[in-house]
């Protein structure tokens, strides 16, 4: 539940909702279009059931497109499919990283601001540096006593 309300943020955040909705949109037309050229699909279930073998590339083969303009709406869905498909996880990934640089450039920016002003940190700020300095070395996970900085 948690991911999911995260994935719909981002998808909110980087526009791609407005790709999801357009495509969607796009894929009702095409339906309406295909129930009204092909001889064969007369009903806008049996028209979204095609179109969904078209976008998911299945092809399942029990409805086919017949005539010139099924075969062109088919095509044109195929690849709009294909594009809005590759796009969507590329926007999330994108963001994704560019979300965990952020947050790991504030940590150095933070880490390194503490570091120039290691004579003025108090005692538990200088322990809360050593616990991150041993973490980022790999030694956050020994059980060994954590030994202050300085007496």
């Amino acid at each position: 539940m948690k991911n999911s309300r995260i994935i719909w943020r981002v998808l909110k955040r980087t526009g791609a909702l407005k790709l999801l909705s357009g495509y969607l949109i796009v894929l009702i037309i095409i339906a309406i279009l295909i129930t009204i050229f092909e001889p064969s699909i007369n009903s806008i279930p049996d028209s979204l059931w095609f179109c969904f073998s078209i976008m998911s590339t299945i092809g399942f083969g029990d409805f086919v497109a017949e005539t010139v303009v099924g075969r062109i709406l088919s095509v044109i869905l195929s690849i709009y499919s294909i594009l809005i498909i590759a796009l969507i996880p590329g926007i999330i990934t994108s963001y994704y990283l560019e979300t965990v640089k952020i947050r790991s450039r504030e940590s150095a920016e933070k880490f390194i601001d503490d570091l120039e002003r290691l004579p003025e940190l108090s005692r538990d700020e200088l322990e809360d540096l050593s616990k991150r300095v041993k973490r980022f070395m790999g030694h956050g996970d020994k059980k060994s006593p954590d030994k202050p900085l300085h007496k």
